[in-house]
Order: C-alpha cells, then structure tokens, then sequence
C-alpha cells in the first residue's frame, strides 16, 4: 500500500519501520516541529529519503495540499499530539486510522495508560480507530486487551507490551481497511471516559491515602513524570520502582506518623502510609539524580509530605 505517517517520537518511528520492512509504500510522514531532542521519526524518514513535513498546524491549507499530492491509500496516525481536523483526515483514499493506548471508550486523553494503572485497573489496552474532531471519539476498527500485572509500571505497560503489540496492531488494521475487511463499529458512549494529562498536582503523594492508593499512583508514574513528596527541607523527592505491605496489626503502625521513614531493607526505604508501608527502591530528589533509596540522603526518621 501507499501511505503517510502522521506522528512522532519512537512509536511513529517503529511504525514507519514496520510498513517500510514490508514493501510498503511511505510517500510522506507528517510530524510535530521539534522543540527539544530530534524527533526519531523525522531522522529515520529522512535517512529512508522519505519527505518529511513539520507543520506547526495540521489545519493550515498547506498541510492538506501536502497530503494531497502524497496521493496515498490510507493515513496511519501513530502517536499524534497535534490536532487532525477531519478535512486532513479524509484525504488519503481510505481515509485514516489512528492508534489510542486504551480499550476505548475507557480513558480517553493523552495520559490513559497513567490512569489506567492508578484506577488498579488490571487490565487495558489499544484501540485502532477513526479519528473524529472529538478527542478519541471515532468508531472502533481494533481492540485489544493487554493485562496489567501487579508489578506493571507505565514504563513496562507501554514498552513491554502495547508498543510493540501497537505497532502490529496498525499494520494489520491498515490491511485490513485497504482491503475493505475493516468494520468500524461506534464507541458505546455510556461506558466513555475521559482524563485529563497526569501532571504535577495529580503526581503528589499523599501518606494519608491507602498504601494501595499511593502504589498505583507511583506505578502509574513511573518513569515519568514521576510521584513525589516532600523533604523536610522543601525539596521534592520521586520515588519510581516500589513494592507495597499492608499492615496487620495496630501494634505494625503504633507510634508511626504518616509519611514517615520507618525502617530499611537493604538498599531500600520503608515509609509509613495509610493501612501500611511503601518500600522505596529507587529515588531521586531535586537537582539530584535517581539512585537507590538508601543513597538519596533520606534517613530512618525523616518525615516527607
């Protein structure tokens, strides 16, 4: 097939090397202006010599112009922060499809993974569907389920399992639409939900919250942004690889204040939380970087939050 590319970062960059490793036909990948490190994509279209457009607005009359003359079969929207209007969609003669890392029409939004594992879902997924105006509205064409597993982090959700199952995932959806085999069937719309993008005041932990409760959140975090507390000097402290343990008995918590590093174990740190403890494995306070938490200069003692 003849198709662009429309996204960013390492996710679009494996998609555009998964169509290229077929045969496929990249006429053209459109993606996001840089405003940091090089986009992988980008550098990778432009060593294939596939052209690359940086549109800062897909809306702009150019943008379409551009996608016009690809004159492709589909468009494969693969990790997307710019808005898609409808009239870019529909350009390629079958349209669009567009990649979304949840069973839609649960966690709609830019941090669905995040959520998914702060809510103790134990289970998620991807979703192949047709982009609308509406954020993550369109109907499905692909739904697959991935499981979260208790000691899954947002780093071992995402690069473990749906990346790679995603960029699969689009491949065959792409066929199967080229074909005229791909039934879209609308998102039930009672079940829908939406969230917002995780940052720093939905990161904050709070001890007073169920260990179960900051667990998730700090798994769900994890590599980034980050879950963090507070030193008694001011400073923010991200705690990323952790375990939990419930408490059994008053006699585990008494005299313990919430927030409080209780203990050590190895190179770990045990701290107080609601209904038990969270074992900090790893940490990075401010202006430092992550070490094991027994090496962040936090002490048996220390109150945090």
């Amino acid at each position: 097939m003849r198709l662009a590319i429309i996204g960013q970062q390492d996710f679009g960059k494996a998609a555009l090397e998964a169509f290229v490793r077929r045969g496929d036909d990249v006429a053209a990948v459109f993606c996001a202006p840089e405003k940091g490190r090089p986009d992988p994509l980008r550098l990778a279209a432009e060593a294939m010599g596939v052209k690359v457009y940086q549109f800062p607005k897909l809306t702009d009359p150019e943008a379409l112009e551009a996608l016009r003359a690809a004159k492709v079969d589909i468009g494969v929207m693969a990790y997307v922060t710019q808005f898609v209007p409808q009239d870019f969609c529909n350009i390629p003669t079958n349209g669009t499809i567009q990649f979304h890392p949840s069973l839609l029409p649960l966690h709609r939004g830019a941090s669905s993974m995040s959520w998914s594992i702060i809510l103790g879902r134990t289970e998620t997924g991807f979703s192949i569907f047709r982009p609308t105006d509406g954020l993550d509205e369109g109907p499905v064409l692909l739904l697959q389920p991935v499981p979260i597993e208790p000691e899954d982090t947002l780093g071992t959700l995402y690069f473990g399992k749906i990346f790679p199952m995603g960029v699969a995932g689009l491949v065959e959806t792409a066929d199967r639409v080229v074909q005229g085999r791909a039934a879209a069937v609308a998102q039930y719309e009672p079940a829908a939900g939406y969230e917002g993008i995780i940052r720093e005041a939905e990161t904050r932990i709070n001890w007073a919250n169920h260990v179960d409760i900051t667990f998730n959140l700090i798994r769900g975090v994890n590599p980034a942004p980050g879950a963090w507390t507070t030193t008694p000097d001011g400073k923010k402290a991200f705690i990323y690889d952790c375990t939990k343990r419930h408490a059994r008995t008053f006699s585990e918590v008494k005299g313990k204040k919430l927030g409080e590093i209780v203990g050590q174990n190895g190179t770990s740190l045990i701290i107080h939380g609601q209904g038990g403890f969270i074992e900090a494995h790893r940490i990075r306070v401010e202006g430092g970087k992550k070490v094991a938490a027994s090496e962040s200069g936090l002490t048996v003692g220390t109150i945090l939050g």
